[in-house]
């Protein structure tokens, strides 16, 4: 079969594959056309699934501290606005590291930055035994934080191996996958290791909580040095592999990250993503206290109850990417847009409505009502950054996911400040008004919600190349002439 001028000039190029196990596009670097559950083939659906597990157990252990906080509050005497403080230091720490690991993914790519951000931030899980004070708490949850970075490369990852016809879908996959590792440690860690270690201790709840967060500081370091030795940072090859065979030019990244900050539509995604993921984030800390204060729940139960929030991740967030992939289809960027828009607004009202609930039932029903727009947003949202600055799109993933924790660290301050009901009222509206700027959000070649023309546009770089042409040519294939 002739391929085309293109593809022969891509048989020239350095491949570490000669095969791939899905259909890929050639003129979108080789990404992945199509996401195979079921397969785990390098390069794509083993980063696919390294991806998602990564992120999954770095969510655990960011808050594997959350479900024993009213444990460690009783014992050590520490005030709400202590307990908050700590909450705050935990997602507030991730702010400068997701700015930072945006830039450095455009350079290094994401399987050496999940090892390492993994393998750091198990260490201060292992520790959390050692505190015996508020500022101890809190300075040790902003070390965990280091955790949450590992967000960008989750994203950047899946971005980097599939094409954009379905990186909506990808994204909200493994992010949401991943997110889930929130309510699982809520389980694992409040409603099952705790009771464990505390039945081992003779009932003393104290030496449970001190001793056992050391199980998931274990298999965080053991997952990051694992997918580093299992994995690709793209599809042609590991960054290191493609400078040496130059097929890779040298990223600045203080350019990457300029350029990043330079558009306005990364601002405005900023603040959306403030607005669903940051809630999650504050739901993760708040679901449990929540409950127990207002509903008189135990550790155990409360624990229970507060996972159901993070258990929509499942399906929720992925809805949320397949819708605006779907949309897209139909629509082109227009699509992603308003389906951000309706998301973003039904999660405002959830909310609201869920701040109003006096009965533990109707709290549950709204809960999850309310988790599952928030995700579904959360999805949505990464259907969109891909396009933005497709060159710097490293740079522009971390200063958006940025936003999800200036979100939690907002929210977290209402909630150490205020009582529930004002404090959740004050963040429903503030999501309500964030739906609104998707009418303001215009990537150049791409419709929007006020106009349907799109361009033809490389996807690669962004570039606007004409008017866009009736007949797409198909650069789909497996097979491959690269060297091995």
């Amino acid at each position: 079969m002739d391929l085309g001028i293109e593809d022969r000039q891509d048989e020239l190029e350095w491949k570490k594959y000669s095969y791939y196990s899905v259909d890929v596009d050639f003129t979108q670097d080789d990404k992945a056309k199509e996401i195979e559950l079921c397969s785990f083939g390098r390069p794509h659906m083993r980063a696919f699934h390294c991806s998602w597990w990564s992120f999954f157990i770095a969510f655990f252990i960011w808050f594997a501290i959350s479900p024993l906080l009213s444990e460690i509050s009783e014992d050590l005497g520490l005030t709400k606005q202590e307990i908050w403080t700590s909450s705050i230091a935990g997602v507030g720490g991730t702010i400068a590291v997701r700015f930072v690991v945006g830039p450095l993914c455009d350079k290094f790519g994401a399987r050496v930055l999940f090892a390492v951000m993994l393998c750091g931030a198990s260490i201060p899980t292992a520790m959390t035994g050692l505190i015996n004070s508020a500022s101890g708490l809190i300075i040790l949850r902003g070390f965990i934080g280091l955790a949450g970075g590992t967000f960008v490369t989750c994203q950047y990852w899946t971005s980097r191996m599939f094409t954009k016809e379905v990186v909506g879908t990808a994204n909200a996959l493994v992010g949401g996958w991943g997110n889930l590792g929130a309510s699982v440690t809520q389980i694992v860690m409040g409603s099952f290791l705790f009771p464990v270690f505390k039945t081992a201790f003779d009932n003393d709840a104290e030496m449970a909580w001190r001793t056992v967060s050391i199980v998931p500081a274990v298999i965080a370091f053991a997952t990051g040095v694992i997918v580093y030795k299992i994995s690709d940072d793209s599809p042609k090859g590991n960054y290191s592999e493609l400078r040496v065979h130059g097929n890779m030019k040298e990223v600045s990244t203080w350019q990457s990250f300029w350029v990043a900050c330079a558009d306005f539509n990364t601002w405005l995604l900023f603040i959306q993503y403030a607005c669903c993921f940051g809630v999650e984030l504050t739901m993760n800390n708040a679901a449990a206290l929540y409950f127990r204060d207002v509903f008189g729940q135990s550790t155990e139960s409360a624990g229970a109850i507060a996972s159901i929030f993070g258990w929509m991740n499942l399906f929720a967030r992925g809805a949320g990417g397949v819708l605006s992939d779907s949309l897209n289809e139909s629509m082109g960027m227009r699509g992603r847009l308003l389906a951000q828009f309706v998301l973003l607004l039904g999660e405002g009202i959830a909310v609201l409505i869920f701040a109003t609930t006096d009965t533990l039932a109707g709290a549950v029903v709204v809960l999850v009502l309310f988790s599952l727009f928030v995700q579904a947003a959360e999805g949505s949202s990464y259907g969109i950054v891909p396009y933005v600055n497709p060159p710097y799109m490293g740079s522009v993933t971390g200063i958006v996911g940025a936003g999800g924790n200036v979100g939690a660290v907002v929210f977290g301050l209402c909630f150490r400040e205020l009582n529930y009901r004002k404090a959740f009222t004050i963040m429903g509206s503030c999501v309500l008004a964030s739906s609104v700027l998707s009418a303001f959000i215009f990537i150049k070649g791409y419709s929007n919600i006020r106009t349907k023309e799109e361009m033809e546009v490389d996807k690669e770089t962004g570039d606007v190349l004409g008017p866009k042409p009736k007949l797409q040519v198909n650069t789909t294939s497996k097979k491959l002439n690269g060297v091995v």
